[in-house]
């Protein structure tokens, strides 16, 4: 699975596009008063006016042998988010990846991922221009198997790793949903206060070379024709 676009919604519009064209440095294709969309590999990321917060987690693929490179070079831009007596960097075995964390302008907690088992590596330094993809979205729901039964049925997206009861994924290591079950696992990772809460947002979707739309919303997963 491929995450080829994703719509989120922002009540710091003017902040968020600062933060991704300015301090991030990533090419913004679209720029409207209401929205604005940046090209991240092979990934589009369009943040939405809305007159609420809305709090997300999302996650950017990088090159497998480019975490401390990435590391060094986001610490010169934002604040990477302490996991526990300065350590940054969290390992998951399972998945054979390794991560940091920062908050967006709009305080989402976005991600930079490695995953070993993709053949991604490069031999150039890291910039922003070397990010891969939007690889993670977080859609928090209290029905796990269930939302990954709908998955299956409408886009073909097979449960990857985790479990039913509290946290769950749907997807490849390519792109990836995030179920947590919200009512048993409240807070996000790595911070000790981010309520996890089922917020609204759009995707473009590739699996097994098909396109698929949908939006999420209400805890509902919706197919869509086209959601941009």
């Amino acid at each position: 699975m491929k995450i080829l676009k994703l719509k989120l919604f922002t009540n710091e519009l003017e902040l968020e596009r600062r933060f991704y064209a300015q301090t991030l440095g990533f090419q913004i294709i679209e720029n409207t008063a209401v929205s604005f969309t940046a090209k991240i590999g092979w990934s589009e990321l369009t943040f939405q006016k809305a007159n609420k917060k809305h709090t997300y987690h999302y996650c950017f693929l990088i090159p497998s042998n480019r975490l401390e490179k990435a590391l060094n070079w986001m610490e010169k831009r934002v604040q990477v988010i302490d996991i526990a007596n300065g350590k940054k960097v969290q390992s998951f075995e399972s998945w054979n990846a390794d991560s940091f964390y920062f908050y967006d302008a709009s305080g989402n907690i976005a991600e930079f991922i490695v995953r070993h088992d993709l053949d991604n590596g490069i031999s150039t330094d890291f910039n922003i221009s070397e990010v891969l993809c939007v690889n993670e979205i977080g859609m928090p729901t209290t029905t796990i198997e269930k939302a990954n039964k709908e998955l299956l049925q409408h886009f073909g997206t097979e449960f990857w790793k985790g479990d039913f009861k509290q946290f769950g994924t749907n997807g490849s290591q390519e792109g990836l949903f995030l179920l947590p079950n919200y009512t048993l696992k409240k807070i996000w990772f790595p911070t000790s206060s981010v309520k996890i809460n089922p917020e609204p947002f759009e995707i473009l979707l590739e699996n097994n070379g098909t396109s698929y739309s949908m939006a999420y919303s209400n805890e509902k997963i919706i197919p869509k024709t086209n959601p941009f």
